[in-house]
């Protein structure tokens, strides 16, 4: 019978005990999630690597930062530590480059489409950049890292009727920047 992996509540009170073994569990578990969630922000990898390790470090050092008792999974918390940082990183040197998983692939098109579809991509990602911080970072959470309503809106500390608010206003700014372009 295989042996069942402890939840991250259970991991997290190890760390907190100064167990090494508990928190590489978590860092193995949950390091490209929010790698991925950083490369949205930063569209460097090398920024995004480092984000993320400045967030599992300030884990590690002060695990009793996470409170169990406010009610949210890890995950959802540290979702919220990791684009805290992300925010900080994009204050402190500027606005954000376009992810290349936002660019469009140089796949040589061979048919006007296609060329069209990657004109229309690359300026999605160009707006996408430029929306305020709080409707880049919902459109993220509940778009690109597929997030429930409910848990992005925990992430950003606003109510879920604010979440949709701002997914709301961010959908209609994109549909009119993109409708001066078409």
């Amino acid at each position: 019978m295989a042996k069942e992996s402890p939840d991250d509540e259970s991991l997290l009170e190890r760390v907190g005990e100064g167990d090494g073994a508990a928190f590489a569990v978590l860092v193995r578990r949950h390091s490209d999630r929010y790698y991925r969630l950083a490369y949205r922000y930063t569209a460097r990898r090398e920024e995004a690597e480092d984000i993320v390790q400045a967030a599992f470090i300030k884990l590690w050092e002060t695990p009793d930062i996470w409170d169990p008792q406010r009610g949210a999974r890890f995950t959802t918390w540290f979702y919220r530590v990791v684009v805290n940082l992300c925010l900080d990183s994009r204050k402190k040197r500027g606005e954000a480059a376009i992810p290349e998983s936002l660019e469009p692939k140089d796949e040589n098109p061979d048919s006007e489409s296609k060329v069209a579809e990657g004109e229309a991509r690359a300026l999605l990602a160009r707006e996408i950049k430029r929306l305020p911080p709080r409707q880049k970072t919902a459109l993220i959470l509940c778009f690109y890292e597929e997030l429930r309503h409910e848990d992005a809106a925990g992430i950003m500390k606003v109510s879920v009727s604010a979440l949709r608010s701002l997914l709301m206003r961010a959908k209609e700014t994109l549909r009119r920047e993109m409708d001066r372009y078409l």
